[in-house]
């Protein structure tokens, strides 16, 4: 029998997620976290399917050492990674540009795309590659797997994707919407066709991703058309530390009357803006609580994030013509219901509207929040990107013959 198991990773500048999944069955085997690598307190936190999680606190001094404390964790559960059913290694990589549409087995060349892609992605494609680098050391007889943030919005057509710039400067800086959460978005996008009991092709959805860092995506037929992020994460709607769409000659008054530098600007922007910039939450949970105290702070950033929120529906409806269903996923999206309601709350015109009871009933699995006569399905789809990202990388490495 061939090997069926995928081990998914994402790593990040101090932290590595992981997944450990039995393709044959969608089982997810074991998941885990270290966290804080490079210091003193690092931390490893590991579940194996049906049993107790596991800690293990002390310092992880790299990503070499953070993998192969992974490793360890595995193999007590009898799932090591040398153990012949594992297929291949699934890993998350932020950007790749407009060359990467699709996951890609990992060679030295694709590695090197990555690594010249460092300059519009500084934050996270250098953490990509060393966790790259580090398992195919761990395992240089495995297929190892890119799977991109961006792939799944290099389908916008040109007038989406294009800022109004001199096109010469733009193409020599590789300067364009890229857009982020790809595989969120693609996986939510088709859970929701299938919760409506159609083929993606079908369908068109506007997809919310609501989490610290959020996004919103108008997919036509399982194909994305536009998404809110742009060159980078900064792009789009408000977020938890970052500001989202604003007139970059904010910029340029900063630097000049404020005496910013460029760094400066970008740690304001990106961790001192957004829900926290405005009052000192980026937690929503603690926001909602903050508001129904009466905290005028706390009701002015919930305006104005649900304010741009619906403003991207509106657009995306828009942009699609029609729209069979609206979508809410991710941390806020999944769990926050009074965020769920004020986004479409007025919409009753494009025939969105939310069911008190519905939206008010917490779960796991995906659910519609409507109406059972409302003219457009409104959805909440829990995200499972590490799931996205193992059966993108189980159908490349299977179609490739690297099964055996």
């Amino acid at each position: 029998m061939s090997p069926s198991r995928v081990l998914v990773l994402n790593s990040g500048s101090s932290s590595v997620k992981y997944q450990l999944l039995d393709m044959r069955g969608g089982e997810r085997l074991a998941v885990g976290l270290v966290e804080r690598i490079g210091e003193e307190t690092s931390l490893l936190r590991h579940t194996p399917a049906g049993g107790e999680a596991r800690e293990r606190t002390g310092a992880v001094p790299d990503h070499d050492a953070a993998l192969k404390a992974v490793a360890a964790e595995l193999a007590k559960d009898g799932l090591g990674v040398d153990a012949p059913e594992l297929a291949a290694i699934g890993h998350r990589v932020v950007h790749g540009g407009k060359r990467f549409t699709e996951p890609t087995v990992i060679d030295d060349a694709v590695l090197a795309e990555i690594e010249r892609l460092i300059p519009v992605a500084p934050l996270h494609n250098p953490a990509n590659l060393t966790g790259i680098r580090t398992a195919q050391a761990l395992r240089p007889d495995l297929p190892q797997v890119a799977v991109f943030d961006t792939a799944f919005h290099t389908t916008m057509p040109e007038s989406a994707a294009r800022y109004a710039i001199d096109v010469e400067t733009a193409d020599r800086h590789r300067v364009r919407r890229y857009g982020f959460h790809g595989t969120s978005h693609a996986y939510v996008s088709r859970e929701t066709a299938r919760l409506l009991g159609r083929a993606p092709e079908d369908v068109n959805v506007i997809v919310l991703h609501l989490g610290n860092g959020a996004s919103a995506s108008a997919v036509r037929g399982g194909h994305c058309v536009d998404t809110s992020m742009g060159l980078t994460p900064l792009e789009g709607l408000v977020m938890g530390t970052r500001s989202g769409d604003m007139d970059p000659a904010v910029i340029f008054h900063l630097m000049r009357v404020g005496e910013m530098s460029a760094d400066e600007i970008d740690t304001l922007l990106n961790k001192r803006s957004g829900l926290i910039g405005l009052c000192g939450d980026n937690d929503m949970r603690e926001i909602r609580r903050r508001v129904d105290a009466g905290d005028e702070r706390a009701r002015l950033a919930f305006d104005i994030y649900i304010h741009r929120l619906k403003k991207y529906i509106g657009a995306y409806y828009a942009v699609l013509g029609r729209v069979d269903a609206v979508a809410f996923t991710a941390g806020v999206g999944e769990n926050a219901a009074p965020v769920r309601e004020a986004a479409v709350a007025g919409l009753e015109g494009l025939g969105l509207a939310v069911d008190d009871e519905l939206n008010a009933v917490r779960g796991d699995g995906a659910r519609l929040i409507s109406p059972p006569d409302a003219r457009v399905a409104v959805a909440v789809v829990p995200t499972d990107e590490e799931m996205e990202i193992a059966t993108q990388t189980y159908a490349l490495v299977n179609a490739s013959g690297n099964l055996t």
